[in-house]
């Protein structure tokens, strides 16, 4: 690789990539399906959402007519459509997470608020369809499809109702006010329950035909807490209650509405058993959400990636455009041509921007694609459990044992075909349990850090986007919205679960015996690659990845200066700020590797014949330089928690210094000593003015060894930035923006 830049110095990025590379990065070059899902999706976002924004449709909180144009243009569009299975009226067979990242991907592209409109539904259908019971899917699925059979064939539209009316909006979800209770219960029938429940934030509230619900008991016959589902035109109160006066995602309705329903018990999530008299659902609201939000936060950062590499192109032209019209700036000269990008400075935080939303769209389609694998997998594993009757702990023993075998799985996958015990490999490849307690917990670990970087570090990034705007950047007018995708990305950070949620999740998961050898063997693959491709930076990346494992495996035995763990889950100090070093891992990983299928299989695109090695010189040099950016996070991390719970060695401690005569003394025995860097006390007492000696590091060489190593690594990383600024320089773009201003 290195070679072939050195010799393609002059071919570079020409035109802003297009559907082609994205399809192949991405990895959905061959699914005709989801290349016209996009092609729907991005005609709706930048056809009628933009013209609702520059036309000044956010400017009001309430849902108007205007707005409600979006919902029949998802439809037309087929968006509507894309979360339902095809025996219930859908047209995508399989697992969709990686449809609904697309759709989702295309809507932010222009505005968060039109993807939140769309996803809503989604999300109020996920509980039904992650764990409801065939008759439940089969008729919320079934009403929610344009066309289906509710009254008129408008589709249903649904509202996802967790989070309660707490102080400071509520957004504790495992806190419940809502409540539930037996209103009727006659000998042979069916029970009726009596449901209360105030929302707060609930989205598609304002045109909702029926809401998934989270309640806890309230009645001694019914045990724990569960979900239901409330329909408009059940008996009692459903209030939709008045909207929330947000400053963000006006294009999606949201309310604070109030219920108080009377619903039958086969509206309960997943369905019941009568225990002693008890009703005793069959799923509680955690384990419900838990298998909800598992999937649909990946979309969410997503949501935040789309805003990132929208920004480009406006940046671009900005820059480029700032002086044309001014006198003295005439046509042909350096500032006409280049304007702002006649200095490194906007060059070099512009790609800094492009970077964060590459690898945020790489983590982000990485973690759909690993849950499309996984669905089925999960799925074909639970139908196993059900009927050898494993449940809660024997079911989570179960797991413990077969761990072992996953671990086995990892470790022979690594060894060369020759040395590997090829019957044992085949045999523990094929079991689908081996097989989902690998994937899962890969899953457990992209899924948080996938929403806890790309919108958390990604909203810091868009503000730098804001800011290389200017003035123009806090404007209804600024071109690609960017003011309203920086304020809506501060919403999307919070969107089920703010950072500390993600960050208490990841510091759980991220210690998995199964997670850390993968991880271990992805620091191998980065190795052979930086072998083969050393431009894109992996040799730098697998050092950073060997440093945070030390660090880990440091922490986890490791005390402070009074004695306590320094790994535990009441030391946020600690556990977050490993979490937030991996997710720059995760992230700048996954980067390289769509370079790297970008470079493979784009030659197989007759489209991409032309530019195709000025493309891939240029997204190597951009990950060499993102690689620089996450090494320098995650050695400052390490080195902060290594060193810093430990106390400063004081000058009163015993044996800290030499005094000038003990120097001289020993340099008679060891020549030289006296010339090493030890703190030395004169005859008067005095010591140099500090806080006291030197730190030692007895116990921390191969800390210290990496640490360096990491720093030299980063050779060459600032040259290939360097690279890429001259290539913005270049870069065609095309004469305006394909959506209204």
């Amino acid at each position: 690789m290195a070679s072939r830049i050195d010799k393609d110095a002059a071919e570079s990025l020409r035109t802003l990539p297009g559907d082609d590379v994205r399809q192949i990065m991405w990895r959905y070059a061959d699914r005709w399906d989801l290349q016209m899902l996009v092609q729907s999706a991005r005609q709706v976002a930048r056809g009628l959402v933009a013209r609702l924004v520059a036309q000044g449709a956010r400017r009001t909180h309430e849902w108007t007519e205007e707005k409600a144009q979006l919902l029949e243009a998802l439809d037309a569009a087929g968006l509507t459509a894309v979360y339902v299975d095809p025996q219930y009226g859908g047209f995508i067979e399989g697992p969709k997470n990686m449809a609904l990242a697309l759709m989702a991907f295309e809507l932010a592209w222009v505005d968060g608020g039109a993807a939140t409109c769309s996803l809503a539904t989604g999300l109020a259908l996920a509980p039904i369809h992650e764990r409801g019971t065939e008759e439940q899917k089969r008729r919320y699925m079934s009403l929610a499809v344009p066309g289906g059979p509710g009254p008129g064939k408008a589709p249903w539209r649904g509202a996802f109702c967790l989070t309660e009316p707490l102080p400071y909006v509520g957004v504790e979800t495992g806190l419940l006010s809502g409540k539930v209770r037996i209103a009727e219960w006659r000998d042979g029938e069916e029970p009726i329950l009596e449901v209360r429940k105030r929302g707060r934030f609930i989205t598609n509230m304002a045109f909702a035909n029926f809401v998934t619900a989270a309640v806890d008991s309230d009645d001694p016959r019914i045990k724990g807490s569960c979900m239901v589902i409330l329909e408009e035109g059940d008996p009692g109160t459903f209030d939709r209650g008045s909207p929330t006066r947000k400053l963000v995602h006006q294009l999606s309705a949201t309310n604070d509405p109030i219920f108080h329903l009377r619903i039958p018990a086969s509206r309960i999530i997943g369905g019941y058993r009568v225990e002693d008299g008890v009703i005793v659902p069959n799923y509680n609201h955690s384990e419900i959400i838990e298998a909800v939000f598992k999937r649909t936060r990946v979309t969410v950062g997503l949501m935040t990636a789309a805003k990132l590499l929208s920004a480009v192109e406006p940046l671009i032209r900005y820059h480029r455009e700032r002086f044309r019209g001014a006198e003295g700036v005439p046509p042909g000269s350096p500032r006409y041509e280049l304007g702002l990008q006649q200095r490194e400075d906007v060059l070099h935080r512009l790609l800094d921007i492009w970077a964060t939303g590459e690898a945020a769209a790489s983590l982000g389609f990485a973690a759909a694609r690993l849950f499309d694998e996984l669905d089925p997998l999960e799925r074909q594993v639970n139908q196993w459990l059900e009927q050898q009757g494993l449940r809660g702990t024997a079911r989570a023993r179960l797991f413990r044992q077969r761990q072992q075998d996953a671990l086995e799985l990892i470790e022979l996958e690594a060894m060369p075909e020759t040395k590997r015990d090829r019957q044992r490999y085949e045999q523990l490849a094929a079991d689908p349990l081996v097989r989902f307690i690998r994937l899962d917990a890969l899953a457990n670990v992209f899924c948080p850090a996938v929403k806890l970087w790309n919108t958390g570090h990604g909203a810091n990034m868009l503000r730098e986007a804001v800011s290389l705007m200017g003035g123009y950047g806090i404007t209804e007018d600024c071109p690609g919205f960017l003011g309203y995708k920086w304020m809506d990305a501060q919403l999307e950070a919070t969107y089920e679960g703010p950072e500390a949620v993600q960050r208490r999740q990841l510091s759980l998961t991220m210690t998995n015996e199964v997670f850390l050898a993968e991880f271990q063997q992805w620091i191998r693959q980065m190795r052979q690659i930086a072998s083969r491709r050393p431009g894109t930076g992996a040799c730098a990346l697998a050092t950073a990845m060997q440093l945070w494992l030390w660090t880990l495996k440091h922490l986890q035995q490791a005390t402070d200066a009074h004695g306590a763990k320094l790994y535990q889950g009441a030391r946020q100090s600690v556990t977050f700020p490993m979490a937030d070093a991996l997710c720059w891992l995760l992230a700048t990983r996954q980067q390289i590797l769509d370079v790297i299928e970008l470079e493979e299989k784009g030659p197989q695109n007759p489209n991409l014949a032309d530019g195709l090695a000025g493309i891939v010189n240029f997204f190597t040099d951009l990950a060499h330089a993102h690689v620089a950016r996450a090494a320098g996070e995650v050695g400052r991390i390490c080195a902060e928690l290594v060193f810093g719970a430990n106390r400063h060695p004081s000058w009163d401690d015993p044996g800290a210094c030499f005094t000038q005569d003990d120097l001289v003394e020993l340099e008679q025995v060891v020549p030289g000593l006296a010339g090493g860097p030890y703190d030395v006390i004169d005859e008067s007492g005095n010591h140099p003015v500090k806080a006291g000696p030197c730190v030692r590091f007895d116990g921390y060489e191969d800390f210290l060894k990496l640490r360096v190593r990491l720093d030299g690594c980063l050779t060459g990383a600032h040259l290939a930035k360097d690279r890429a600024a001259r290539a913005l320089t270049r870069v065609m773009i095309p004469a305006a923006l394909d959506y209204p201003a």
